[in-house]
């Protein structure tokens, strides 16, 4: 069949109209603006490697010599440290007390002797929990957004973790998934939940196990280990609880307890607010009214996820917000020291993501509120390992974003993802879920698939450096390793990159 002049026309203007939108639509735009560091904001560097790296030479050799000399040592070490965690939990003493610089140093000193002989690695998990509550005890008194207090609360709270995971991860079959805190005692419903009792207000700390929960956790001037925050409705009748949840997919939700434990999860914190805060006192129900509030607000109607991080606004939350925004209407100011984000490229990143504010409350430092106590925590045994790779490769790249590694995607996928931006706010207007979530941009939609793509490449990299080191050297890598093959996997990541990127 013959075609008309007029239909190639037709079919000429169509088509170059689509070219046309399509070239629009590639146009990338200005790149978001980046807020300045907190006046406040300072990153933290322990700049001890000489330590580490003796720590290792010292478990290599109690390996090698067996545990007869290093099970006294280890044993009285132990003991040593156990009378010091009951002195401190009677005496206060300053952030700075050269008691404390002690402390640190006597445990990190026992780690490669508890690791060359397991049978102590029950004891020094308990000794790393009743050190922790000591520490937060003192912390009382402290002023906790100074930057002293603030590093004392880090070097104690999370060099006693990161120094018995270390423990851990050399006999994984001794780990321990569940390590009991403190029974605060407390006046809401409560509920069971995999052998610890849950109370309503409780508020669950969790780290997830895709990039962008790593990013999450390390991403601040005190890395952590921590990228969520679910708070825990008890009812008083049923006994059936709940946790209210902030999801940058879907807005703030509800789940059941099995529900959020479906959820891939590398390890979860049960904190409890301490029952002689003067506002609980007075009113011991607090907790779960902070509780019935924020399940209140999520079953009436959407509320979105807030990208910009602006904890003062309670009309979009993100994870932290959903417990802080509610018992700070009942009188409580949970982040008694705000998060910072201090770093140029880490800001620079975060920005184009959609992050506007970096002084604000981030998941892993609601640990060292002293207002706050530690019910419990899970670990995921079999995973610790993959945790500390994908901390690595985070760590490798917030690197290489300080000297100027960008954000980089597809430029071809852009109006890709723009259509699906549409798509999805058409979809939203009918109360339904698109493939880009509400109030991320196309550009921010893909940069944060590229940057997982990214993390992943370079941890499935580290993954198999370490397997050879492991099987070279006889015990699997410690983080300072695992570091460092991640700084080789990304140097090599930046010569792999395709060319077209923007």
């Amino acid at each position: 069949m013959a075609v008309s002049s007029r239909q190639l026309k037709t079919a000429g203007a169509v088509a170059g109209s689509l070219v046309g939108l399509w070239l629009l639509l590639s146009i990338p735009g200005a790149e978001p603006p980046v807020a300045p560091a907190p006046e406040r904001g300072r990153g933290f560097a322990w700049n001890q490697d000489t330590l580490w790296r003796s720590l290792e030479t010292t478990y290599v050799h109690t390996r090698v010599a067996g545990c007869g000399t290093a099970d006294r040592a280890a044993a009285g070490g132990l003991s040593g440290l156990a009378a010091t965690a009951e002195q401190l939990l009677r005496a206060p003493v300053p952030s700075g007390a050269a008691a404390l610089d002690s402390v640190e140093r006597r445990f990190f000193a026992l780690a490669p002797l508890v690791a060359a002989c397991p049978h102590h690695l029950r004891d020094y998990v308990r000794l790393s929990g009743r050190l922790r509550e000591a520490i937060k005890w003192q912390s009382r008194r402290w002023d906790v957004a100074s930057d002293g207090a603030r590093a004392r609360l880090y070097r104690s709270l999370y060099g006693f973790r990161g120094a018995v995971e270390e423990a851990m991860l050399q006999h994984p079959d001794s780990s321990l998934p569940l390590v009991e805190g403190r029974r605060e005692p407390s006046a809401t419903p409560a509920t069971n939940v995999h052998g610890v009792e849950i109370h309503s207000g409780d508020i669950l700390v969790s780290r997830g196990g895709y990039p962008t929960s790593a990013l999450i956790a390390r991403g601040n001037d005190y890395p952590g280990n921590f990228s969520h925050v679910g708070l825990v409705h008890v009812d008083s009748a049923s006994h059936a609880a709940s946790v209210i949840e902030a999801h940058i997919e879907r807005g703030v939700a509800v789940s059941t307890a099995d529900g959020y434990l479906r959820d891939k999860k590398l390890r979860i914190m049960v904190l409890r607010l301490r029952a002689d805060l003067a506002p609980l006192i007075a009113d011991p129900s607090l907790p779960h009214r902070a509780a019935s509030l924020a399940l209140e607000r999520a079953r009436s109607g959407h509320i979105a996820y807030d990208f910009e991080m602006d904890y003062t606004d309670p009309s979009r939350l993100f994870c932290s917000e959903v417990a802080s925004s509610v018992y700070g209407e009942l009188g409580v100011r949970l982040w008694t020291g705000l998060s910072t984000i201090s770093a140029a490229g880490l800001r620079r990143w975060l920005s184009a993501f959609g992050v506007r504010h970096f002084a604000t409350q981030e998941p892993s430092d609601l640990e060292y509120d002293p207002q706050l106590v530690v019910v419990a925590e899970w670990r995921d045994a079999g995973a610790l390992m993959q945790d500390h790779i994908d901390n690595a490769a985070i760590d490798a790249m917030l690197e290489g974003a300080e000297a100027g590694d960008a954000l980089s995607y597809p430029w071809y996928q852009l109006p890709v993802a723009r259509l699906a931006k549409a798509y999805s706010w058409l979809l939203g207007g009918f109360g339904r879920q698109g493939p880009v979530p509400q109030g991320m941009s196309a550009r921010a939609a893909l940069r944060s698939s590229a940057f997982s793509d990214r993390q992943r490449w370079v941890a499935a990299r580290v993954t198999e450096a370490a397997t050879r080191w492991t099987r070279q050297q006889g015990y699997p890598p410690p983080y300072w390793v695992l570091l460092d093959l991640a700084r080789t996997a990304t140097k090599a990541l930046r010569g792999a990159r395709p060319s077209a990127q923007l």
